[in-house]
């Protein structure tokens, strides 16, 4: 089977749109700037959507709905957060169409909304309207409520999982007694998502806050976790926000404390979207296809029969069954290959580019001799193994090859990690080595704005943790007390 995906290291953009198509992840929809997210990659954003389902009920969020649409009202009652989003809405304006004299179908003028409609860019103005009804009381709070949904942005220059018009997420909304209350709860779900970065998607980050300029409109703080691709571009893989009372206020949210005073709570919102699938391939995957981190693999083991006659199929196949029923004990997705369309060279190939975690070729010499053959996609290595414990065998292997796929990347993430003290080393590694860039920021709005602005690069994040340093701003050598970490990004 020929593949034929242009090398990540010729042309990183148009490798990554040919991966999602033939890999099979999505496609793009004759709706502008949407796509089809289709079976083998929806199953992987299910597996994903499960993982952090659990960790939200863990950490005692419940689940719920709200609607679609929103009053454009709603939005004036927030200034930045409208600021924000104002030139990203889709507007529902009228609610019927109807044929003009010609035939043709039109917008029917006379049925206009008295109220125009926003197709939701994010939740916060609708669930704090609602919220108003559910909290009079500190004994109604914390308020803990998270709803899976599909948000609208209207986007110019779109690209598939990263960046579409329409795309589907989480989002968290939370309610507070007090600031304290809501900013562990903001650091709690942060950690969630690097939790959930890490030890699913294999994927290294950095945890740390947005500065004025980068933070979610509306918010006091934004806290964020930060990923490098393999091009070494930045990305954001999840944000957690301290909203303070800023829609408590707009939205005239208020409680009776235990003494018996009336105040505004105190609000969060976080959330992750299907851009964590672009993570998950611009992180991972090669020039043959993708890589997948075995607890996302929609298919985990794949086992392909090799044989020229029925009979030995036959006893390949009731090996298998067995072997099926093992996994399965253990919670292994396996995938039996017994197609006679294709031959195992293709089916070889194929797997490959749909990053299965470990193939298992069986043919009739190793029926005789009692063992299979192992491969992995991590590293493409094979091993000729025993039969017996084969399922004890795999199950190791995938947290091995798990493990692997971490630590490859985490080793890629610190190496490209530079400290850089002179603006004129800093827009040269921009070009050479990019990356996260280690530099130190007079922490004006002014600067950071002007350094974006010539180098297409911005502050990713101010890391949490980060050690204290004396040092000179890059742009304008002021003087500065720890470095930030800048690159280009997603």
């Amino acid at each position: 089977m020929s593949i034929s995906i242009i090398s990540k290291d010729e042309d990183y953009s148009q490798w990554f749109n040919e991966l999602v198509i033939k890999s099979d992840l999505a496609e793009h929809s004759a709706v502008r700037g949407c796509m089809v997210i289709k079976p083998y990659g929806y199953s992987i954003w299910e597996k994903m959507q499960a993982a952090l389902d659990k960790m939200f009920k863990d950490t005692g969020h419940s689940n719920a709905y709200f609607p679609l649409f929103i009053p454009k009202s709603f939005f004036s009652k927030e200034a930045s957060h409208v600021e924000g989003f104002a030139k990203e809405c889709a507007v529902v304006t009228h609610y019927r169409l109807k044929n003009d004299a010609e035939g043709n179908i039109v917008v029917d003028e006379e049925a206009k909304l008295e109220e125009e409609l926003i197709v939701r860019p994010t939740s916060e103005t609708i669930i704090w309207n609602t919220y108003r009804g559910w909290i009079q009381s500190y004994r109604d709070l914390p308020l803990l409520i998270n709803q899976w949904a599909n948000v609208v942005r209207w986007e110019m220059r779109t690209r598939l999982f990263l960046r579409t018009t329409e795309f589907l997420w989480q989002e968290g909304h939370t309610a507070h007694a007090t600031a304290e209350e809501a900013i562990a709860e903001t650091e709690q779900m942060l950690d969630v998502y690097a939790d959930f970065a890490e030890n699913w998607l294999a994927l290294p980050v950095v945890k740390g806050k947005k500065t004025a300029n980068e933070r979610f409109a509306g918010a006091l703080d934004t806290y964020c976790i930060e990923a490098l691709m393999q091009d070494g571009k930045a990305l954001q893989a999840g944000t957690s926000h301290f909203l303070g009372q800023n829609f408590a206020k707009a939205f005239d949210v208020k409680f009776t404390s235990k003494e018996g005073k009336l105040d505004y709570v105190w609000a969060t919102s976080w959330g992750v979207s299907t851009r964590l699938m672009g993570a998950l391939i611009m992180a991972h995957s090669d020039d043959s296809g993708l890589v997948i981190p075995p607890k996302l693999a929609p298919v985990q083991v794949v086992a392909v029969p090799i044989y020229k006659h029925d009979e030995e199929l036959q006893n390949i196949t009731a090996f298998v069954k067995g072997l099926t029923k093992d996994l399965r004990a253990k919670n292994i997705s396996i995938k039996f290959d017994d197609r006679d369309t294709q031959r195992p060279g293709f089916k070889f190939a194929e797997y490959e580019l749909k990053g299965v975690p470990l193939r298992v070729a069986i043919g009739s010499r190793d029926m005789k001799n009692g063992t299979v053959e192992l491969a992995r996609r991590d590293t493409k290595t094979k091993e000729t193994v025993p039969q017996e414990g084969l399922a004890e065998r795999i199950e190791s292997l995938l947290e091995e090859i798990q493990q692997n796929i971490y630590q490859k990347a985490l080793k890629f993430r610190d190496e490209n990690i530079t400290p850089v003290d002179t603006y004129d080393e800093f827009k040269r590694l921009l070009d050479e080595k990019p990356g996260f860039l280690s530099a130190h920021w007079d922490g004006t709005s002014e600067t950071e704005q002007r350094i974006k602005e010539e180098t297409k690069a911005t502050i990713r994040c101010i890391p949490l943790n980060n050690p204290q340093e004396e040092g000179k701003c890059i742009l304008t050598g002021k003087p500065s007390t720890q470095r930030v970490l800048f690159a280009r990004a997603y």
